[in-house]
């Protein structure tokens, strides 16, 4: 059974950086892709930011130019650097990664970000 654990959420203050973790049970180029999907209170869950096995990135417009999704395949772990935050920015923050043709799709428990003066 694959797992993906979340961790570097915490409190912080609007205009504030963090940087959060994923780390996944096997080798990451087993999988398709890996993002960061996010949900807010009242919210929908979104999909913040992704990348592939070849290493292509996206973006949701609403974090692009403020983050970074990256990867250590040693390590196996997945990152999402986030700078200047915002109320917006509020929610909790999960990492998903899937294999070939969605042939299996897995998810972390989730690490809350609460932005907050």
């Amino acid at each position: 059974q694959v797992q993906l654990v979340e961790s570097g959420g915490g409190l912080v203050q609007p205009g504030g950086s963090l940087t959060l973790s994923c780390a996944a049970s096997r080798s990451i180029f087993t999988f398709a892709a890996m993002g960061w999907y996010r949900q807010a209170p009242g919210r929908e869950r979104e999909l913040v930011a992704h990348i592939t096995r070849t290493g292509a990135t996206d973006y949701a417009d609403s974090v692009k130019g403020r983050s970074t999704i990256s990867r250590d395949s040693a390590k196996n772990t997945l990152y999402l650097q986030m700078n200047s935050l915002n109320a917006d920015d509020t929610a909790v923050y999960y990492c998903n990664a899937f294999t070939d043709y969605h042939s299996s799709d897995f998810w972390g428990q989730g690490t809350q970000v609460t932005v907050s003066s």
